[in-house]
Order: C-alpha cells, then structure tokens, then sequence
C-alpha cells in the first residue's frame, strides 16, 4: 500500500508508473544518483515499458530523474543550490500564507493533520518518514488553502513535493519530527486566535529550521551523504 495518499487513484498505466516511481524517489528507496533501468523498473513496477518510459520522461520534466546518453537514466542529484532556492521560495510564501491564514476556517482538519505528524518517524519504519512528511506537507498546504488563493497554495505543494526528499535525507541523519509537530500545535493555536503576525513568525521559524536541518545533515563533516554543490 502505498504510503503517499494525497490524490485519487490514477487513472491510466502511464499515471501509476509515475506516482509509483516518484514515491521511489521521494523515499529515496531510489537514492541521488542512482541509476533507473527501464528494463529493471518494468520488472520492478510489473508494467510494460511503454508507461515506464512515459513516466520517466514526465519525471523528468519535474527534475526528479534525467537521462544520461547511453545509461539510459538516474535520479537527480540534490544540489546545495536546489535547497537554498526551494527553502528561499518556502520563506517567501508560506509565511504570508499563514498570516492572511489567521482566524479563517475551521482548525479542525489541520488539527486532524497534526494527530498524524505526531506519530512521528520512526528510525525502525523506513515508510515512516515519508508518511510523516506527506501529512506535513498536507498540513502546509491546508494552511495556505486558508489564505483563500488558490494558486498560493498550489505554489506551496510544488516546492513541498521538491522538498520531501531533501526532507527524507535529512531525517535520515537527524530526527526533527517531534519538533515539527511541537511547531504545529503553535502554529494551530495563532491561527486560531486570528493572531496573523504570530502565524507568519511561527511558520518563518519551522521553515527555517527545516532548511537548517537539510544543509547540516546534508552537507555536514559527518554527513555519509553524497550531496552535489552545484546544479
């Protein structure tokens, strides 16, 4: 089962390959520079390769993987310089989400959102991670739904999708789960209160300390991860 369940089932061949293949990624059970086989991925998928190759030239289009001349295909490194961008975008945006967010709507799903992120990850669940941060990542965009822009809170669940897996790593060397959910509680209750600037603050803080989080367990002395430092 899978453990990414924001979208409705796909409908065709080609849509399952893709989700199928991007949960791959963003898990990282296909890590950075790991070379992606049509041939292996057919087997692995139990597809033919006609929607493999389909859903491997839309992964491309997302940045996921590229092509390399002759090998077929690998899974896109993670660059200093994508970290910055994508969390320089999130600092940018979720911030003012939160605050325009502030005394609208019922807090109710997010606290359901919330319930979810508490569990936690679990060093013993390799899934763990991943369902934790696709419930983070609902949590953020419900948050900029509130807002009442729609094309906000599209802008947000893309730079969360790129973030995920930069997300993984770096939950894979330093476990802030708990403090993230800590942050939410926070972040619910100035909501509640209609309380925008506290929001903004709020949400500033937890994405900064993601970020922070990302480039130390990526890019750290001890770091048993293979980073790129340029695009």
């Amino acid at each position: 089962m899978s453990v990414i369940a924001r979208v409705p089932a796909p409908s065709s061949l080609s849509d399952q390959a893709v989700e199928a293949l991007r949960e791959e990624i963003l898990s990282c059970r296909l890590p950075p520079g790991a070379a992606v086989s049509e041939t292996l991925m057919t087997e692995r998928l139990t597809m033919g390769r006609a929607p493999v190759r389909a859903a491997l030239a839309r992964l491309a289009d997302e940045g996921l993987v590229q092509a390399v001349p002759r090998r077929g295909w690998m899974v896109s490194l993670v660059t200093v310089r994508d970290i910055h961008e994508v969390f320089d975008l999130r600092l940018i945006l979720e911030p003012e989400a939160a605050r325009r967010a502030a005394g609208k709507g019922d807090p109710a799903r997010l606290r359901q959102l919330d319930a979810v992120c508490q569990q936690g990850h679990r060093p013993d669940d390799p899934d763990s991670a991943l369902r934790f941060l696709c419930a983070n990542r609902a949590f953020h965009v419900t948050v900029a739904e509130l807002a009442g822009n729609q094309r906000l809170a599209r802008q947000v669940g893309r730079l969360l999708d790129e973030s995920t897996r930069m997300l993984v790593l770096g939950l894979s060397q330093r476990d802030r789960s708990g403090e993230m959910a800590h942050e939410h509680r926070a972040l619910i209750a100035a909501l509640a209160e209609g309380d925008g600037p506290r929001a903004a603050a709020i949400m500033h803080e937890q994405v900064s300390a993601s970020r922070d989080m990302v480039l130390a367990a990526l890019t750290g002395p001890h770091s048993s991860l293979v980073v790129s430092e340029v695009a």
